[in-house]
């Protein structure tokens, strides 16, 4: 099955049972984040350097062919729309994915839509899966980069790199007696390692950055509105 990177952080991320989201204050700027490393992989976009120490690194599209997957699509149409930071990009591209992906893996079979209400009075939608398979073998491929320590694909490095973002690594593997910390060094490892083209290098940090930034951002303003 085909399926986007941004479709497979969401299932890791997916509590199976329950049908609720791990890490849901920081899955807005994650899922912008996985397209727009999607579309770098694919040679449709680039960071470009700063002009001058003042100045920051601006994202912007390369040409190529039109993307197959619609929310590439979109995606690419506002990254068009002119250069912006990366953190800008993630939470404008993160905005309303959770909800598009989640139909669309429902539609794929692979999760099911349930409704119901918290104590009775609020509207509560929940996304159990109902066909695991796809994720196992995503998260197969994770455990061999993270635990056993071999060689990832570019896929499952770019999936690495993005949960490694929010220090999430760790927690979609079965560690066994592995201690988190040898799991997160080794994140950092693939996250940094030679599997990709120096473009998608810089476009990894500049998402890793991007998202980072903005899940520091959402938690202030939470913690400021809290005051």
């Amino acid at each position: 099955m085909r399926t986007l990177i941004a479709e497979d952080l969401l299932l890791l991320l997916l509590d199976d049972e329950k049908g609720t989201v791990a890490a849901s204050d920081k899955v807005q700027p994650l899922l912008g984040g996985a397209l727009l490393l999607e579309l770098a992989m694919a040679e449709r976009l680039e960071v470009a350097e700063r002009t001058s120490r003042w100045s920051t690194a601006k994202v912007a599209v390369v040409d190529g062919p039109t993307p197959d997957d619609p929310l590439l699509v979109d995606a690419l149409a506002v990254v068009a729309e002119k250069p912006r930071r990366a953190q800008d990009l993630v939470n404008r591209i993160g905005k309303g994915l959770k909800d598009r992906l989640l139909h669309r893996l429902a539609d794929r079979g692979l999760v099911e839509r349930r409704e119901g209400r918290v104590l009775g009075l609020f509207p509560h939608t929940t996304w159990p899966a109902t066909d695991a398979r796809h994720e196992q073998q995503v998260r197969a491929r994770l455990h061999d980069a993270l635990v056993v320590g071999l060689t990832p694909d570019e896929r499952t490095s770019a999936l690495v790199a993005l949960l490694a973002a929010i220090d999430h690594a760790h927690k979609v593997v079965d560690r066994s007696d592995v201690p988190a910390r040898d799991v997160k060094r080794r994140a950092k490892e693939v996250a940094e390692g030679a599997w990709a083209a120096d473009a998608v290098k810089d476009a990894v940090a500049a998402a890793q950055a991007a998202i980072a930034a903005a899940v520091t951002a959402g938690a202030a303003a939470t913690a400021a509105s809290g005051s």
